[in-house]
C-alpha cells in the first residue's frame, strides 16, 4: 500500500522531531516501506470512552510517549477549560513502556499547573477508579490495555465520580486533542524536578489498606472461609493482581494458596500467556499444570490490571472453566441468597448487568424481588447507577453488578470493575457450598435445573488495520439496511437498534424508543427464548457477536453451534 502525501508529510515530521530513542529507532527502521509508514500514520489514535488503546510503536496510530503526552494535555485543557484545578489520579500496569507512559502523563498535567498523584508500582484498575473519590481528584488515568496482547498499550480515563468517561465528556477531551499539535502545543517537564517541586506526588501505601478494607467489608458471610479448608491456585498472569489478590484471601482466611510461579512477576512480554485473557483457555495452560500435582478446589486468574478475573473448578473429568455469565449469574444467587437468609439485604435491591448478558439474571432477580437494571457494555454505565443512587441517598440498594466478560462489582466503594473482590467473593461463594459437600459446578446444575439452562457464546472476529476497519462498517451498515427475519430457523421476534435507539417488533411492526445512550449495536431477539447480538470492540480491532440459546444442555449447545454458522456467514467466514 503507497503512502499519501499526508502520511508522508507526517512521517518526515517525526523523523525531524521525535527524540525519544525508541520511536526514532523505529521511524528509521522503516524508511521506504510505504505499508509500513502508512499503517503508522494513516490515522490518529481517537479518544473514546476507553480513552486510547493502539499498538505500541511509533507514529499517530501507535501508543508512544507523544500521543500518551498529547492525551495527559487534552485532559489538561478539558479540566481547565471547566475550571477544576483538583488533582489527578494515575495507575499503571506491567506493560511494556506503562511506567514510562504514567510518568510522561504526570509530566505534562504537573507542568499545565495541575497535581498530579501517582502510584509507587504497578496497581490494579479499581484501585485508580477507588483513589480518584478518596483523594477528591478531578479525574484518573490507568495505563493498561486490559487483556489484549503484549503489543498493545493504552490511556484509560476516569471522571471525578470514578466512572470511565461518558461519551459526553470523552467526546470533549478529543475535540481538545484534535486542536493539538502532537509537538508543538504539548507541555513537559522533568518529572523528578515536578516532584521535587510538590507537583506530582506518590500515593501512599495506606489507600491500598483503605482499599482492601473496603473489599473485605463486602464480604456476606465473614468468617467463613477461615475453617473451610479451600484449596485455591492462583495466577495474575504476570499482572497486578499479585499482591492486593493474595492479601485479600489471607485476610478472609484462606491459607492454602498456591501462586503460579512462571507467572508470579510482573512481565508485559507475557512469555507465558500470549493472550492474558482469563476468559480463555490458553491463560490457564501453567495453571492447569500445577494443578495436576496440588489438585486444588478452585484455579482462579486476573488479567494485566486486574479488573477481570475468570475460573476453572475441579470435576471427575478435570478443570472445567466457567463463563462469566455463570460465574456472575451464581454470585448473584449467592449474595442475594445469603443476604436474604442473614437479614442484610436491602430494601427494594438492585443488581446491574448489561443487554449482552444473558437473561438468567433476569429470572435468579425475579426470585428475590430484586430490580435488574440492563446497561449498555461498558462498566462505566453501571458505576454511574451506583453514582445516581448515592446522589440519592440510596446506594445501599446497590447489591452487585456484573457483565459477561469477566467484570464483576460486589459494593460501592470503587465504580468500575474489580477482579479483588470478586477472587473474593469467588473463593467465600466455594468454601460457602463446600461446607455443604458442593463444587460450584454442582452450584451451576442446581441453577440451570431450577431456572433453566441458559447457554452463551461469544465470537470474535479480528479485522486488524485500515482495511479491517473499513469491512467493520460495511458488516454494520449491512445488517442495519437488511436485518435477518431469522437466524438457523429461528425467527427474529424483535430487531433493537441501540445507534438509532430503535427496537421494533418484527410480529406486529410496532416500534418503541431505546432509553440508553447511543451505541453501535444490533441484538435480535428470536422465538424459543434465543438471542443474537453484533457489536464492534470499542477497544480491540474485531466485530463480537454475542448468542444466546434456552434448553437442555444438549439442545442448547446444538442451536449455538447452528447460530454460529450463521455468523460465520454473516462475517464471510
Amino acid at each position: 500500500m503507497a503512502c499519501n502525501d499526508i502520511e508522508m508529510k507526517l512521517y518526515e515530521t517525526w523523523r525531524a522531531k521525535a527524540d525519544d530513542a525508541d520511536v526514532a529507532a523505529e521511524l528509521k527502521a522503516v524508511e521506504g516501506k510505504d505499508d509500513e509508514i502508512s499503517d503508522r500514520f494513516y490515522r490518529s489514535l481517537e479518544f473514546g470512552t476507553g480513552g486510547l488503546r493502539g499498538v505500541i510503536g511509533a507514529g499517530t496510530n501507535r501508543m508512544n510517549v507523544y500521543t500518551v503526552s498529547m492525551a495527559a494535555q487534552a485532559l489538561a485543557d478539558y479540566l481547565a477549560a471547566k475550571g477544576d484545578k483538583r488533582p489527578v489520579a494515575i495507575g499503571y500496569d506491567s506493560r511494556i513502556k506503562s511506567t514510562d507512559f504514567a510518568k510522561c502523563a504526570a509530566a505534562t498535567l504537573a507542568s499545565n499547573g495541575i497535581k498530579a498523584y501517582i502510584f509507587p508500582e504497578l496497581t490494579p484498575t479499581p484501585i485508580v477508579s477507588y483513589a480518584v473519590r478518596e483523594l477528591n481528584c478531578s479525574a484518573g488515568i490507568m495505563i493498561t490495555a486490559s487483556h489484549n496482547p503484549a503489543k498493545y498499550n493504552g490511556f484509560k480515563c476516569y471522571g471525578a465520580d470514578g466512572c470511565q468517561m461518558t461519551d459526553g465528556a470523552a467526546g470533549e477531551v478529543y475535540s481538545f486533542m484534535q486542536k493539538l499539535d502532537i509537538f508543538d502545543d504539548v507541555k513537559h517537564g522533568d518529572f523528578d524536578v515536578l516532584m521535587s517541586q510538590g507537583l506530582i506526588s506518590w500515593i501512599e501505601s495506606s489507600l491500598v489498606d483503605s482499599f482492601l478494607d473496603a473489599v473485605e467489608a463486602s464480604s456476606v458471610n465473614p468468617g467463613l472461609c477461615k475453617d473451610a479448608g479451600l484449596k485455591v491456585i492462583y495466577t495474575p498472569l504476570c499482572g497486578t493482581g499479585n499482591k492486593p489478590v493474595r492479601a485479600i484471601l489471607k485476610r478472609i482466611g484462606i491459607k492454602n494458596v498456591k501462586v503460579v510461579p512462571e507467572q508470579e512477576l510482573p512481565d508485559g512480554n507475557f512469555p507465558t500467556c500470549p493472550y492474558p485473557n482469563p476468559e480463555i483457555r490458553e491463560a490457564f495452560a501453567c495453571a492447569l499444570k500445577l494443578a495436576e500435582t496440588e489438585q486444588p478446589d478452585l484455579l482462579l486468574a486476573t488479567d494485566p490490571d486486574c479488573d477481570r478475573v475468570g475460573i476453572a473448578v475441579r470435576s471427575a473429568d478435570g478443570y472445567k472453566l466457567m463463563s462469566g455469565n455463570e460465574v456472575g449469574a451464581m454470585m448473584m444467587n449467592y449474595i442475594l441468597s445469603c443476604r436474604k437468609e442473614n437479614g442484610t439485604l436491602p430494601a427494594n435491591p438492585i443488581c446491574v448487568n448489561t443487554i449482552v448478558t444473558s437473561d438468567l439474571g433476569d429470572r435468579i432477580c425475579e426470585k428475590y424481588g430484586c430490580e435488574l437494571r440492563k446497561v449498555l457494555t461498558g462498566f462505566k454505565y453501571i458505576g454511574e447507577i451506583i453514582g445516581w443512587l448515592e446522589a440519592d441517598g440510596e446506594k445501599e440498594r446497590f447489591v452487585m453488578g456484573y457483565e459477561e466478560s469477566y467484570g464483576y462489582l460486589c459494593g460501592t466503594y470503587a465504580r468500575d470493575k474489580d477482579a479483588v473482590v470478586a477472587s473474593m467473593m469467588i473463593c467465600e461463594m466455594a468454601a460457602y457450598y463446600k461446607k455443604q459437600g458442593k463444587s460450584l459446578l454442582d452450584v451451576m446444575d442446581e441453577i440451570y435445573a431450577e431456572f433453566g439452562c441458559y447457554r452463551n457464546r461469544l465470537l470474535n472476529y479480528a479485522l486488524e488495520g485500515e482495511s479491517g476497519m473499513k469491512r467493520m462498517s460495511e458488516i454494520m451498515d449491512t445488517l442495519r439496511e437488511n436485518h435477518p427475519t431469522e437466524i438457523a430457523g429461528d425467527r427474529v421476534i424483535t430487531v433493537s437498534d441501540y445507534k438509532l435507539s430503535v427496537k421494533k417488533n418484527l410480529e406486529d411492526g410496532t416500534e418503541c424508543e431505546i432509553k440508553l445512550p447511543k451505541s453501535n449495536v444490533l441484538a435480535y431477539k428470536l422465538e424459543n427464548g434465543g438471542s443474537f447480538i453484533v457489536r464492534p470492540s470499542g477497544t480491540e480491532p474485531k466485530i463480537k457477536v454475542y448468542m444466546a440459546a434456552v434448553g437442555t444442555l444438549e439442545s442448547a449447545d446444538a442451536k449455538l453451534d447452528e447460530y454460529e454458522k450463521c455468523a460465520n456467514a454473516i462475517m464471510g467466514r
